[in-house]
Formats: C-alpha cells, sequence, structure tokens
C-alpha cells in the first residue's frame, strides 16, 4: 500500500447545506455569554418548549441506560463483599488519585512507543454510497499495556477490544485536512455516526474523515457482550480508567498512522463519552489541531449521581467496600480533561452542548468552558439525541474550522 507523503492544498467549499437523517426543526442556538448558558428567562416560549420537551425525552432515555448499566454492575457489587477485592478497589483507588495529583498528561497516558502495522480494506457498498467516495475500513492489533500494572494481565486477556478499529473517507487526491470522530457511549455504528454528524457534508466540503472505535464497542466488543459498550463500565473504576487510557493510546497510535500517510492538520470531535475522549486527548496529543467535544461528560461519577437506577448501586457498592469518598473523588480525576491544561490554543478550541441534554447536563460542559479559559461555546435547545438546530451547530463548526484546516 503506497501513501501520499505530502497534502495537496485543498480550498474549502461548501456544496450545499448540511443534511440530517432526522429532520428537526432549525431553530436556531446561540453563543454562550460571558456568564455561560443562557438563564430559563433569557429564552424565547419556543426555546423553553423544545426544551422542557427535550429534558422529558431524556429522563426516559436516562432511565432506560442507567437500568442497563445496573445489570452489568451487579457482579462489582457482589465483589465488594469480598474483603480482598474490597482492599484491591482501595489499592486501585489510591493509585488513579496519586497519578491525577501529578497533573502530568505524559505520566498519565503514555504515549504508544510502537508503530502500528494497519490493515486496510474497501468499505462495503453501503458505507461508500453514503460518502460518495472512497472508504476504507482500518484495524490493528492495539500496544496498550495498562498504565496500572496490577491490570496488565487482566486488560491483556481482552482478545477482540485489543484490534482497534476505524474507518477512513480519503479522497483519491488525499491526504486532506483531517476530521476525527469518537462515538458516544454504545454508539459506535459507523453508517449511523456518519449520518447523524452528516460527515458525507464535511467530506464534500474537503475533509477526509477517520471514525474511531471506542475500546469495548462494536468490533471491540468482547465475545457474549450484551452490547457495544459493556466492557467500559463491567470491570469496576479500575476497568473504567484503564478503558480510558486505551482510548486515548489507540488514537494516538492511529494519529501515528495518520502522520505518516502525510496528513498535517487534524481536528478532533466526539460525543457525549465521545465529547469526554476528545476533550482528555486535546490535553494529551499536540497533534491536534482544533477540537470540538459536543453534549461532553467531564465528571462521570457526579452524572452518574443523577442516573437512577445505576446511581443506587453505585452507592450500595461503596458502602459494602467502605469507599473513602475523598479518595474516590480524587482518583475520578485521573481521566477527567479539567485536571489537565488544553494544548490546541483558546481560539481553536469550542463546546456544544444541549439546554435540554439530561444525559450529559450542559452544567458538564460549561464546567469544561470554564476550564477551558471560556473558549468559543455553542449552545442548542435540545437534548442528548434530538440536536434541535443541529443545522445550525454544523455550519458553526463549519466557520470555526475554516481558518485551522483549510489556510
Amino acid at each position: 500500500m503506497e501513501f501520499d507523503l505530502v497534502p495537496d492544498e485543498v480550498p474549502q467549499h461548501i456544496p450545499d447545506e448540511p443534511a440530517t437523517p432526522i429532520p428537526v426543526p432549525d431553530v436556531p442556538g446561540a453563543e454562550a455569554g460571558p456568564r455561560g448558558l443562557p438563564r430559563r428567562v433569557d429564552l424565547t416560549l419556543r426555546q423553553r418548549a423544545i426544551v422542557d420537551s427535550s429534558a422529558l425525552a431524556d429522563l426516559a432515555l436516562r432511565t432506560s441506560i442507567a437500568s442497563l448499566l445496573s445489570v452489568t454492575m451487579v457482579p462489582s457489587v457482589l465483589t465488594a463483599l469480598r474483603r480482598s477485592e474490597a482492599r484491591a478497589e482501595r489499592e486501585h483507588l489510591q493509585f488513579y488519585a496519586e497519578l491525577a495529583a501529578a497533573k502530568d498528561p505524559g505520566l498519565a497516558f503514555p504515549a504508544p512507543t510502537v508503530p502500528p502495522r494497519v490493515f486496510s480494506r474497501p468499505a462495503n457498498p453501503v458505507a461508500e454510497w453514503v460518502a460518495q467516495g472512497n472508504v476504507h475500513n482500518l484495524r490493528f492489533e492495539s500496544s496498550f499495556t495498562a498504565v496500572n500494572p496490577a491490570l496488565r494481565d487482566q486488560c491483556a486477556r481482552f482478545v477482540r477490544n485489543n484490534v482497534v478499529h476505524a474507518q477512513h473517507w480519503r479522497h483519491d487526491d488525499g491526504p486532506r485536512p483531517t476530521l476525527c470522530l469518537i462515538h458516544g457511549f454504545m454508539g459506535s455504528a459507523y453508517l449511523f455516526n456518519g449520518l447523524f454528524f452528516s460527515l458525507p457534508w464535511f467530506y464534500r466540503s474537503g475533509y477526509d474523515v477517520i471514525l474511531y472505535t471506542l475500546p469495548f464497542h462494536g468490533r471491540r466488543a468482547e465475545k457474549y457482550s450484551p452490547f457495544s459498550g459493556h466492557g467500559y463500565f463491567a470491570h469496576g473504576f479500575a476497568g473504567f480508567c484503564e478503558a480510558m487510557a486505551q482510548a486515548v493510546h489507540d488514537f494516538r497510535s492511529l494519529l501515528d498512522y495518520l502522520e505518516f500517510t502525510g496528513v498535517d492538520r487534524l481536528a478532533l470531535t466526539g460525543m457525549s463519552l465521545g465529547g469526554y475522549t476528545s476533550a482528555l486527548i486535546a490535553s494529551v496529543d499536540d497533534r491536534i489541531d482544533a477540537v470540538i467535544p459536543n453534549v461532553p461528560v467531564v465528571t462521570p461519577d457526579r452524572t452518574v449521581d443523577e442516573w437512577f437506577p445505576a446511581n443506587k448501586l453505585v452507592a450500595l457498592r461503596e458502602r459494602i467496600a467502605g469507599t473513602d469518598t475523598a479518595l474516590s473523588d480524587a482518583a475520578t480525576m485521573y481521566s477527567s480533561p479539567l485536571n489537565y491544561a488544553p494544548l490546541p490554543a483558546k481560539e481553536r478550541r469550542l463546546i456544544i452542548a444541549g439546554l435540554g441534554d439530561r444525559l450529559a447536563p450542559p452544567e458538564q460542559a460549561e464546567l469544561l468552558w470554564k476550564h477551558w479559559d471560556r473558549c468559543a461555546f455553542h449552545w442548542f435547545p435540545g437534548n442528548h439525541v434530538l440536536h434541535v438546530s443541529q443545522p445550525d451547530y454544523l455550519r458553526r463548526m463549519t466557520r470555526f474550522l475554516a481558518p485551522f484546516m483549510f489556510d
């Protein structure tokens, strides 16, 4: 396989308006003000109605997902009954709390030292029809080793998870400036993400596109996993930390591959868990030219506190294990983007939040906005899944990215 090592300069042109797979009202959102997101009294009656109805729909979805997560967490609650397991959990918390306290992304997330051997094959005809271009599925063996030595044997036993998958939409005259997308929890399907984020529109606008599969999702889900993403929360708090560490590590290996093929401009976006991951990666790897977390979570522990019935199981597990709350809070910061300084310049950061979101409440995005020196911040009046006025924020993304990606 041959690669062009020098990218062509491609002027950006927008062929048409972005098309969304689910028709949504193009109700304009807006930029956050100096104080952050708007207060309820600042919204129009129409915007309030959309926010309220969106929030109700999100609460129903949140309860469904939390119920599914509760089933996943039952084994970890049972293991907490064993003194040896409870002691091991406290040791894990101490390990990640110490890493977090150092606030050193290089120490917390070591860079890959082995270049990936990437295998590429043409994607199915549906993918090429959606993109209206050249689409390949990529895979390579993960070189990730658990950050916590006590977890290395466990992580090494994951067979499917340790093969990294991505989909690459690449122009024949490429490489071009590349937009990388990281999906949300349970939402790894390439076709869904390609349509939901109007990636064919970005592709026709001149971008190459990468869709990256998070650990334990899609083809990376272990055999007999009941759903995509199951492994993220099935191995306790330490397992979640290592899943986040592997997400960062494997994406950096993918960046190594893209860099080898000649890509020299990269923008990164992601939704929900993908927004969390993209914000974290932007604090670890300086090859990210611009970053756009979309409805991100930044403190998962606070979010889960509102997710009934999963919050009850978490509380029960911590009570049984005698978890030190202060230690747990400190350890949680290990994988939070709030713990590290962002590497892209302020003008290269944009955050998107939904006012009706109750899976990743907009207050989470506001925390990131404050940590990121009150960078560009766009809100829309929809919820976590129904992105009302999505065409509006897609246009906002385009205006934001153009100077960094095509000038």
